[in-house]
């Protein structure tokens, strides 16, 4: 099963330190990652950095447009009123068939803050309750979507290049 899975980290810092934990759940077998992108949000800076994977295997403009778009509009846009929830209104038209909703979409926004950082992933034959465990400590809270096979096909076309 495909999983778009977001880790939200206490600190700036916490998912950089998360990426190689992920990477190492792979080589382990506990995942396959298809992508993964991290955004880091120093509490000083008023827009965090992001940082696209683009897993070998996965390269391609695809998963590139899932992270430009997707990260863009949760935190480049402008936070002023109405501004900010019409850009989430926006994507979550191109990612609710891909399983991604609006509430979910506002969520990460609310809790992505400055002073945090986040993990976003998308993964295949996962067991995240294993791969969170390997978090233990690093002060993560999990926010995951379990894709249904229709909209798994819906985001690999869209966004994976197949």
């Amino acid at each position: 099963m495909t999983a778009f899975t977001v880790w939200k980290f206490d600190g700036p810092d916490g998912a950089g330190h998360a990426e190689s934990v992920l990477k190492g759940c792979e080589r382990d077998g506990l995942v396959k990652i298809l992508d993964h992108a991290i955004v880091s949000w120093p509490k000083e800076d008023s827009h965090p950095t992001t940082k696209q994977g683009h897993e070998d295997t996965w390269r391609g403009t695809g998963w590139g447009a899932l992270w430009g778009v997707l990260l863009g509009a949760l935190f480049f846009v402008p936070l002023i009123g109405g501004v900010a929830g019409a850009a989430i209104g926006a994507i979550s038209k191109s990612t609710q068939d891909a399983g991604i909703t609006k509430e979910q979409l506002q969520k990460i926004r609310t809790e992505v803050t400055p002073g945090t950082s986040a993990l976003f992933a998308v993964t295949e034959d996962g067991d995240l309750d294993r791969v969170g465990e390997r978090f233990h400590g690093m002060h993560s809270k999990l926010i995951d979507t379990n894709l249904t096979d229709a909209e798994r096909q819906v985001l690999l076309e869209t966004f994976g290049g197949r």
